[in-house]
């Protein structure tokens, strides 16, 4: 239990539905904050901290010692507090599914330090504890056939790994994995990844990501263009037992 947010929500008068009710949110939402390793996203996190009379490191350590891009760092917030998750990726393994050395991989030729890059595959890694967390999103991804083709930095046993990897994520009860065909014609995937995310409260936003800038959306015209667009690239995948004979095999291949 985080007994420093307890403490305070005590010392300030407060329970979680008077503190729930000044912030907009539901009590559930509250008293989740009291559990280890779950934080009020950006917007709520500093009027928490206000109202209860303490600065937010005091709160919750992890917010200020963080190892992900600051730019990142809203998008994770919504990750740990989503129910359900959606994913295309077109190039890439997803973020949440990728080994240390594959996302290592997705760095190189940018203009960091060795240290920068540890930080920011350790972030990855620590992202996917979603997964496995009791009452964790559901998370459905689909990629693209080229991504398990494709062999990152040259390397085939990175890749074998990766794909076992994959393999594995794909039996957790939380994971839904899914593959577009080689062979499938122009689809709307071909424009570019993104994730749309479910909120508890039922908000839902999405995660756009391109070459010059990512950005969060939350638009309601703009989610239900990308949530058609999912049903579009959700339909031209194979179903999930054959996606995972095509993971399997491709995994053997790389060996």
């Amino acid at each position: 239990m985080n007994h420093a947010f307890v403490a305070a929500l005590a010392e300030a008068g407060h329970t979680a539905e008077s503190l729930a009710g000044q912030l907009g949110v539901h009590p559930k939402t509250v008293a989740r904050w009291a559990n280890p390793g779950h934080i009020p996203q950006g917007r709520h996190r500093a009027t928490v901290a206000s109202l209860l009379g303490r600065p937010v490191d005091a709160l919750w350590p992890d917010a200020v010692q963080r190892r992900e891009p600051v730019w990142f760092r809203p998008w994770v917030d919504i990750e740990r507090e989503a129910v359900a998750l959606r994913a295309f990726q077109l190039a890439w393994v997803p973020g949440l599914l990728q080994t240390g050395a594959y996302a290592r991989a997705t760095f190189l030729g940018q203009p960091l330090t060795t240290a920068e890059v540890a930080d920011l595959v350790a972030a990855r890694l620590d992202r996917q504890a979603i997964l496995t967390r009791e009452r964790g999103p559901f998370f459905v991804a689909v990629v693209d056939e080229q991504v398990l083709r494709r062999p990152a930095a040259g390397d085939r046993r990175l890749m074998a790994a990766q794909l076992a990897h994959l393999v594995a994520c794909a039996e957790l009860p939380s994971v839904q994995l899914h593959v577009v065909p080689r062979d499938t014609p122009t689809y709307p995937g071909l424009d570019g990844p993104f994730t749309l995310a479910e909120l508890r409260d039922g908000t839902r936003v999405a995660h756009v990501d391109s070459q010059a800038r990512a950005q969060i959306i939350d638009q309601a015209s703009e989610i239900a263009t990308l949530e058609r667009r999912w049903e579009r690239i959700r339909g031209e995948a194979l179903p999930r037992s054959r996606s995972l004979d095509l993971l399997r095999e491709a995994a053997t291949a790389w060996t």
